[in-house]
């Protein structure tokens, strides 16, 4: 072959290596649980994200994904005139407002997650936590200097049952899963979907836990872009709390993925999903464009 028609074949070649390069990873994660965080301000992004979700599951991969919500049930609230109030960054959640909850993230946020994967040919089934039987909750307390304080139908994962899962992944299934937990009475409970997420990887001892957020990663200086944190091990994200590398909303997800590492979890993962395709990136190059924290 001469090496005219081998330069005009180079774009080709190019995008068979880019294939040849995911070919381990394809191998090393077929069969395998990953459980996707998505939701918040990686939302509306367009569809790079459903495409990696349905391009998993046509490699092999099980994916679950569990969503929040928190701007589509602030709006749902601020249009039925009900003030939304937090405490230690949590919504205070009454009984009206634990209405509106459930029905935005089941009947909403969760049922276009499910649409939005079934027109690209993907097999998606939503699923409730608590009507499911997934997650056992206790009421959440907030500590405060003057003493414990109600924030109301605010849930902590007691139990995570797996079979209503296991079944849906045997069955070729991928379940979207809202983190609505049930409690002592059979009654809903608000659940922090980061929180929500770790439970589940770690229940279900996943191969991989992937955070979708709209941040690089975790980083050393959070205004310095290029101190981003290829890797960081468990034993060092207490002090990145502590000098605010790690900070608001971050904590959460980051003691998510803390603990379900070390509950058996192998990898954890912190993205930022506004990139395209950004966990396809992070999962099947050898390079990777986020933190990953591991045990």
């Amino acid at each position: 072959m001469n090496s005219e028609v081998l330069q005009d074949l180079q774009p080709q070649i190019d995008k068979a290596e880019t294939l040849i390069e995911a070919l381990p990873y394809l191998q090393e994660f077929r069969g395998k649980v990953m459980v996707v965080k998505y939701g918040g301000s990686t939302m509306g992004g367009g569809d790079t994200v459903y495409k990696d979700i349905v391009f998993m599951q046509a490699v092999g991969i099980c994916p679950v994904v569990v969503h929040g919500g928190g701007p589509a049930i602030t709006r749902r609230l601020q249009e039925r005139g009900i003030e939304s109030q937090r405490v230690a960054g949590l919504r205070v959640t009454d009984a009206a407002t634990m209405k509106v909850v459930e029905d935005v993230l089941f009947g909403e946020v969760n049922a276009q997650i499910v649409r939005e994967i079934g027109a690209l040919d993907g097999r998606a089934v939503g699923v409730s936590a608590k009507d499911a039987g997934i997650m056992q909750v206790r009421k959440h307390w907030v500590q405060t200097d003057n003493g414990a304080m109600d924030i109301g139908y605010v849930g902590d994962v007691e139990h995570v049952d797996t079979a209503p899962l296991l079944d849906l992944i045997g069955k070729g299934m991928i379940p979207v899963v809202a983190p609505i937990g049930r409690g002592p009475e059979g009654e809903s409970f608000n659940v922090n979907a980061d929180t929500a997420a770790g439970e589940i990887a770690a229940a279900l001892h996943a191969e991989k836990l992937v955070f979708l957020t709209d941040v690089q990663g975790i980083m050393r200086d959070l205004a310095d872009d290029a101190s981003l944190l290829s890797t960081v091990h468990v034993s060092e994200v207490n002090e990145l709390i502590d000098q605010g590398a790690v900070n608001g909303g971050m904590i959460p997800k980051v003691e998510a993925c803390v603990r379900s590492v070390k509950a058996g979890v192998r990898k954890t993962h912190v993205i930022d999903g506004r990139v395209p395709h950004a966990m396809l990136l992070e999962v099947y190059t050898r390079q990777g464009i986020g933190t990953q924290i591991v045990q």
